[in-house]
């Protein structure tokens, strides 16, 4: 059974609304429990991953998708052009990282986690991962390889190619991914002085493309043109967001906070324009660390960033800007 790959990790009761005006619908109030096999009964699921094991900076992202979910709880549905968001569900967290990782290897983790994600691609709905550490995302992109070119549009401040050395780490996804056989890749909201030459140039050597946090500060949509230009000729896109993309004053609950990022407001707006793209099939949250949070600021940003992403693809009044 593919069920048992989930655990219901979840507070279904406290997985409801906060508001008491019944004209407040909020997405608590329309996520629904259901396992893997009842999936495709829904547009879009969630999918928890409670894991740390391999940031390179501060711990605490292991407490990310339930810092997630209960603000994306009181986040109302309707998005002004796309309208509201319904139909969807909660599989829960993936088992194995509920069970315990102990001290696994960064790299049996992914393998391990793989077989979990990969039966959430083969169901009819779109995936949300909630992390986590980064160093999943190789996880979570990688069983799309399988049977489609695929590129990565990833809102970063770190482009995460390093070389692995001894274990995979939170670093080095888009290393794997590369040698696993990623066809684009295009890292936006990068930023100066936060990354070495070495990886700059093996990136550059691959055809990638790096959008910084100054392009995408300045014009959001612009940046998210640019991204998506790069992933001409893909089949599909995969689309992953690791807070640490925003400045430290708008997500300082992150494993690696630092200046010079973008403002929610410009993160959203670029979001949504990548994610209305007919190709993106899944979409990732990543480092988000309750216990570096302050004021709920980092989980907060995380939700509303699931929600805009969620009104592209599913909005009842259809996919515009």
């Amino acid at each position: 059974m593919t069920a048992d790959r989930f655990t219901a990790a979840v507070d279904w009761d406290g997985w409801s609304g906060h508001s008491d005006d019944p004209n407040d619908e909020q997405f608590g109030d329309v996520v629904a429990e259901t396992d893997l096999d009842d999936a495709s009964a829904f547009e879009a699921v969630l999918v928890g991953e409670p894991y740390d094991g391999g940031v390179l900076g501060r711990p605490g992202a292991r407490e990310g998708p339930a810092a997630l979910r209960a603000s994306l709880a009181g986040v109302e549905t309707h998005h002004f052009d796309a309208g509201p968001v319904r139909s969807m569900a909660d599989l829960g967290d993936v088992a194995t990282l509920v069970d315990g990782d102990g001290d696994r290897p960064v790299s049996d983790v992914q393998s391990a986690v793989r077989e979990a994600t990969a039966a959430v691609h083969d169901a009819d709905a779109f995936p949300v991962f909630l992390g986590g550490d980064n160093s999943l995302t190789v996880a979570n992109a990688g069983p799309l390889l399988a049977d489609r070119s695929l590129g990565v549009v990833n809102f970063d401040a770190h482009l995460d190619v390093r070389e692995p050395r001894g274990d995979a780490s939170s670093g080095t996804p888009y290393r794997q991914l590369h040698e696993a056989g990623l066809s684009a890749y295009a890292c936006v909201g990068a930023r100066h002085f936060e990354t070495s030459t070495a990886y700059h140039e093996y990136l550059r050597e691959r055809g990638g493309t790096i959008v910084t946090a100054g392009l995408a500060g300045t014009d959001p949509l612009a940046a998210a043109e640019r991204a998506l230009d790069s992933m001409a000729g893909v089949d599909a896109v995969y689309l992953s967001l690791d807070l640490d993309v925003l400045d430290a004053t708008a997500a300082p609950g992150v494993s690696a906070p630092t200046p010079g990022g973008l403002s929610t407001r410009e993160l959203f707006a670029a979001l949504h324009r990548v994610a209305v793209d007919d190709r993106v099939v899944g979409f990732e949250v990543v480092e988000c660390a309750p216990r570096l949070d302050r004021d709920g600021l980092t989980a907060e940003a995380g939700a509303r960033a699931i929600a805009h992403v969620l009104s592209a693809r599913l909005g009842e009044e259809g996919r515009r800007d």
